[in-house]
Protein backbone atom coordinates (compact mmCIF):
# COMPACT_ATOMS: atom_id res chain seq x y z
CA UNK A 1 0.00 0.00 0.00
CA UNK A 2 1.53 3.50 -1.09
CA UNK A 3 1.79 5.91 2.25
CA UNK A 4 2.34 2.98 4.39
CA UNK A 5 5.54 2.90 6.77
CA UNK A 6 8.02 0.17 6.33
CA UNK A 7 10.45 -0.98 8.71
CA UNK A 8 13.46 -2.49 8.76
CA UNK A 9 15.91 -4.04 12.15
CA UNK A 10 19.56 -4.79 12.04
CA UNK A 11 20.89 -6.42 14.83
CA UNK A 12 24.78 -7.07 15.74
CA UNK A 13 25.34 -9.87 18.04
CA UNK A 14 28.74 -8.30 19.32
CA UNK A 15 31.41 -10.18 21.48
CA UNK A 16 31.07 -7.65 24.03
CA UNK A 17 27.56 -5.67 23.59
CA UNK A 18 24.57 -6.58 21.62
CA UNK A 19 23.15 -3.77 19.02
CA UNK A 20 19.58 -3.06 17.49
CA UNK A 21 18.67 -1.19 15.07
CA UNK A 22 15.20 -0.16 13.65
CA UNK A 23 15.10 2.46 10.33
CA UNK A 24 11.57 3.67 8.88
CA UNK A 25 12.50 4.59 5.22
CA UNK A 26 16.61 5.47 5.54
CA UNK A 27 15.74 7.39 9.08
CA UNK A 28 17.02 5.53 12.52
CA UNK A 29 14.01 5.85 15.07
CA UNK A 30 15.16 3.53 17.85
CA UNK A 31 18.08 1.82 19.03
CA UNK A 32 19.51 -0.06 21.43
CA UNK A 33 22.83 -1.01 23.14
CA UNK A 34 23.31 -3.40 25.93
CA UNK A 35 26.33 -6.37 27.31
CA UNK A 36 25.92 -9.22 25.71
CA UNK A 37 25.35 -11.21 29.02
CA UNK A 38 26.09 -15.47 29.16
CA UNK A 39 23.23 -16.34 26.91
CA UNK A 40 23.40 -14.49 23.21
CA UNK A 41 19.37 -15.74 22.53
CA UNK A 42 17.70 -14.36 25.43
CA UNK A 43 19.63 -11.28 25.61
CA UNK A 44 18.56 -10.50 21.52
CA UNK A 45 15.22 -11.36 22.32
CA UNK A 46 15.37 -8.92 25.22
CA UNK A 47 16.76 -6.19 23.28
CA UNK A 48 14.99 -6.65 20.26
CA UNK A 49 11.73 -6.28 22.45
CA UNK A 50 13.17 -3.11 23.88
CA UNK A 51 13.82 -1.54 20.41
CA UNK A 52 10.52 -2.21 18.88
CA UNK A 53 8.91 -1.16 21.72
CA UNK A 54 10.74 2.01 21.33
CA UNK A 55 9.80 2.27 17.51
CA UNK A 56 6.27 1.61 18.65
CA UNK A 57 6.17 -1.29 16.61
CA UNK A 58 5.38 -4.98 17.29
CA UNK A 59 7.87 -7.62 15.53
CA UNK A 60 4.90 -8.33 12.79
CA UNK A 61 5.44 -4.93 11.63
CA UNK A 62 9.00 -5.56 10.55
CA UNK A 63 9.49 -5.76 6.26
CA UNK A 64 12.92 -6.93 6.88
CA UNK A 65 16.05 -7.81 9.23
CA UNK A 66 19.40 -8.76 8.74
CA UNK A 67 21.42 -9.94 12.10
CA UNK A 68 25.48 -9.76 11.98
CA UNK A 69 28.19 -9.99 14.39
CA UNK A 70 30.02 -12.80 15.87
CA UNK A 71 26.76 -14.76 18.30
CA UNK A 72 24.74 -14.21 14.87
CA UNK A 73 24.34 -17.62 14.87
CA UNK A 74 22.81 -17.78 18.65
CA UNK A 75 19.47 -14.99 17.61
CA UNK A 76 16.80 -16.84 17.83
CA UNK A 77 15.28 -14.61 14.80
CA UNK A 78 14.23 -16.79 11.58
CA UNK A 79 16.40 -13.87 9.25
CA UNK A 80 19.11 -13.67 7.10
CA UNK A 81 22.86 -13.10 8.34
CA UNK A 82 25.42 -10.71 6.53
CA UNK A 83 29.24 -10.42 7.66
CA UNK A 84 29.35 -7.63 10.27
CA UNK A 85 32.32 -5.41 8.36
CA UNK A 86 29.77 -5.54 4.97
CA UNK A 87 27.31 -3.91 7.93
CA UNK A 88 29.69 -2.07 9.36
CA UNK A 89 30.89 -0.66 5.35
CA UNK A 90 27.36 0.14 4.54
CA UNK A 91 26.45 2.10 8.27
CA UNK A 92 29.41 4.34 7.53
CA UNK A 93 28.50 4.91 3.84
CA UNK A 94 25.04 5.91 4.71
CA UNK A 95 26.46 7.96 7.56
CA UNK A 96 29.41 9.39 5.46
CA UNK A 97 29.22 8.79 1.57
CA UNK A 98 32.14 9.92 1.29
CA UNK A 99 34.31 7.12 3.17
CA UNK A 100 36.70 4.85 1.17
CA UNK A 101 38.17 2.70 4.47
CA UNK A 102 36.59 1.89 7.55
CA UNK A 103 38.49 0.81 10.43
CA UNK A 104 36.10 -1.62 13.36
CA UNK A 105 38.30 -1.77 16.58
CA UNK A 106 35.48 -4.17 18.59
CA UNK A 107 36.36 -6.37 21.74
CA UNK A 108 38.42 -9.04 20.29
CA UNK A 109 39.19 -8.20 16.55
CA UNK A 110 40.53 -4.64 14.51
CA UNK A 111 39.10 -5.24 11.28
CA UNK A 112 39.50 -3.13 7.90
CA UNK A 113 38.09 -2.48 5.08
CA UNK A 114 38.16 -0.66 1.74
CA UNK A 115 34.49 -0.08 0.39
CA UNK A 116 33.46 1.12 -3.01
CA UNK A 117 31.62 4.58 -3.41
CA UNK A 118 28.38 2.28 -3.45
CA UNK A 119 29.43 0.63 0.33
CA UNK A 120 30.28 -2.49 -0.70
CA UNK A 121 33.97 -4.23 0.20
CA UNK A 122 36.56 -4.12 -2.01
CA UNK A 123 39.50 -5.39 0.43
CA UNK A 124 39.51 -6.84 4.10
CA UNK A 125 41.86 -7.36 6.53
CA UNK A 126 41.62 -8.40 10.08
CA UNK A 127 44.03 -8.35 13.00
CA UNK A 128 45.70 -11.26 14.08
CA UNK A 129 44.22 -13.31 17.32
CA UNK A 130 45.83 -10.85 19.77
CA UNK A 131 44.69 -8.61 22.47
CA UNK A 132 46.94 -5.75 20.96
CA UNK A 133 44.40 -5.61 18.04
CA UNK A 134 41.28 -5.18 19.84
CA UNK A 135 39.75 -3.47 22.42
CA UNK A 136 40.28 -6.12 25.18
CA UNK A 137 43.60 -4.52 24.81
CA UNK A 138 42.27 -1.22 26.38
CA UNK A 139 40.53 -2.99 28.85
CA UNK A 140 43.64 -4.56 30.42
CA UNK A 141 45.37 -1.78 30.84
CA UNK A 142 42.25 0.61 31.83
CA UNK A 143 41.82 -2.48 34.96
CA UNK A 144 45.69 -1.97 35.50
CA UNK A 145 45.43 1.46 35.89
CA UNK A 146 42.19 1.46 37.85
CA UNK A 147 40.67 4.20 35.33
CA UNK A 148 36.94 3.86 33.52
CA UNK A 149 36.62 3.10 29.75
CA UNK A 150 34.94 6.22 29.14
CA UNK A 151 37.88 8.23 30.57
CA UNK A 152 40.75 6.58 28.52
CA UNK A 153 40.20 8.92 25.62
CA UNK A 154 39.85 12.42 27.92
CA UNK A 155 43.03 11.36 29.99
CA UNK A 156 45.47 10.04 27.40
CA UNK A 157 45.24 13.49 25.37
CA UNK A 158 46.58 15.25 28.67
CA UNK A 159 49.69 12.84 28.02
CA UNK A 160 53.14 15.24 27.49
CA UNK A 161 55.50 12.18 27.64
CA UNK A 162 53.56 9.08 26.04
CA UNK A 163 55.38 5.50 27.28
CA UNK A 164 56.54 3.69 24.15
CA UNK A 165 55.94 0.03 24.44
CA UNK A 166 58.57 -2.11 23.56
CA UNK A 167 56.43 -5.41 22.82
CA UNK A 168 53.60 -6.02 20.78
CA UNK A 169 52.09 -8.77 22.67
CA UNK A 170 49.22 -7.50 25.23
CA UNK A 171 50.65 -10.43 27.86
CA UNK A 172 54.38 -8.34 28.15
CA UNK A 173 52.98 -5.03 27.13
CA UNK A 174 50.57 -6.10 30.38
CA UNK A 175 53.47 -6.79 32.54
CA UNK A 176 55.46 -3.32 31.10
CA UNK A 177 52.58 -1.59 32.75
CA UNK A 178 53.08 -2.48 35.80
CA UNK A 179 57.09 -1.95 35.30
CA UNK A 180 55.73 1.35 33.91
CA UNK A 181 54.05 2.25 37.03
CA UNK A 182 56.36 1.26 39.75
CA UNK A 183 59.02 3.47 37.76
CA UNK A 184 56.61 6.15 38.19
CA UNK A 185 55.17 6.63 34.56
CA UNK A 186 51.87 8.43 34.67
CA UNK A 187 48.48 6.74 33.87
CA UNK A 188 47.98 9.54 30.83
CA UNK A 189 51.10 8.47 29.72
CA UNK A 190 50.50 4.89 29.78
CA UNK A 191 47.73 5.19 28.14
CA UNK A 192 49.00 7.21 25.35
CA UNK A 193 51.44 5.00 24.84
CA UNK A 194 48.82 2.03 24.36
CA UNK A 195 47.24 4.70 21.87
CA UNK A 196 50.54 4.95 19.83
CA UNK A 197 51.35 0.97 19.65
CA UNK A 198 47.23 0.03 18.63
CA UNK A 199 47.43 2.84 15.76
CA UNK A 200 50.67 1.79 14.62
CA UNK A 201 49.12 -1.63 14.59
CA UNK A 202 46.03 -0.52 12.61
CA UNK A 203 48.24 1.63 10.30
CA UNK A 204 50.57 -2.00 9.12
CA UNK A 205 46.39 -3.31 8.40
CA UNK A 206 45.23 -0.02 6.33
CA UNK A 207 48.69 -0.15 4.58
CA UNK A 208 47.91 -3.60 3.39
CA UNK A 209 43.90 -2.88 2.03
CA UNK A 210 45.75 0.12 0.21
CA UNK A 211 44.03 2.81 2.74
CA UNK A 212 41.74 5.67 0.74
CA UNK A 213 40.28 8.98 2.61
CA UNK A 214 37.69 9.67 3.65
CA UNK A 215 38.35 7.09 6.70
CA UNK A 216 36.07 6.01 9.11
CA UNK A 217 36.52 4.39 12.87
CA UNK A 218 33.64 2.48 13.90
CA UNK A 219 33.34 -0.51 16.94
CA UNK A 220 33.80 0.38 21.03
CA UNK A 221 37.47 1.69 19.54
CA UNK A 222 35.02 4.87 17.77
CA UNK A 223 34.31 5.71 21.81
CA UNK A 224 37.73 6.63 22.75
CA UNK A 225 38.96 10.23 21.26
CA UNK A 226 42.34 9.72 22.41
CA UNK A 227 42.32 6.14 20.44
CA UNK A 228 41.07 8.31 17.31
CA UNK A 229 43.38 11.25 17.61
CA UNK A 230 46.59 8.48 17.69
CA UNK A 231 44.89 6.40 14.45
CA UNK A 232 44.67 10.33 12.59
CA UNK A 233 48.35 11.06 14.02
CA UNK A 234 49.86 7.49 12.63
CA UNK A 235 47.84 8.03 9.01
CA UNK A 236 48.65 11.88 8.58
CA UNK A 237 44.89 12.46 8.63
CA UNK A 238 41.82 13.52 10.24
CA UNK A 239 39.72 10.16 11.16
CA UNK A 240 35.66 10.28 10.54
CA UNK A 241 33.63 8.77 13.92
CA UNK A 242 30.22 8.32 13.72
CA UNK A 243 27.75 9.78 16.88
CA UNK A 244 27.03 6.41 18.06
CA UNK A 245 30.17 4.16 16.28
CA UNK A 246 28.75 0.96 18.41
CA UNK A 247 25.94 1.35 16.54
CA UNK A 248 27.08 1.07 13.27
CA UNK A 249 26.89 -2.40 12.24
CA UNK A 250 23.44 -2.63 13.59
CA UNK A 251 22.26 0.55 11.12
CA UNK A 252 24.38 -1.10 8.32
CA UNK A 253 22.02 -3.84 8.80
CA UNK A 254 18.90 -2.47 9.17
CA UNK A 255 19.96 -0.41 5.66
CA UNK A 256 20.71 -3.27 4.02
CA UNK A 257 17.56 -5.31 5.35
CA UNK A 258 15.66 -2.46 3.11
CA UNK A 259 17.93 -3.18 -0.03
CA UNK A 260 17.46 -6.90 0.03
CA UNK A 261 13.44 -5.74 0.69
CA UNK A 262 13.18 -3.50 -2.33
CA UNK A 263 15.42 -5.88 -4.21
CA UNK A 264 12.84 -8.77 -3.93
CA UNK A 265 10.04 -6.96 -4.58
CA UNK A 266 11.36 -5.49 -7.85
CA UNK A 267 12.20 -9.49 -8.49
CA UNK A 268 8.67 -10.29 -8.20
CA UNK A 269 7.22 -7.30 -10.60
CA UNK A 270 9.58 -8.27 -13.12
Amino acid sequence: MSGTHRYYAGLDMGSASIKAAVLSGHRLIASEIVASGGKYSDTARKIMGGVLAKAGISEDRLDGMIITGLGAESAPFDAPQVSDISCHAMGCHCLFPSTRTVIDIGGQFTKVARITPQGRIADFLMSEKCATGSGRFLQVIARILQVKLEDIGPLSMTSKHPVEFSTNCAVFAESETVSRIAEGAKAADILAGVHHAMAAKVAMLLKRVKMEPDVVLTGGGGEDEGLALAIGDALSLKILVPDKPRLTAAFGAAYLAREQHFRSHENHSD
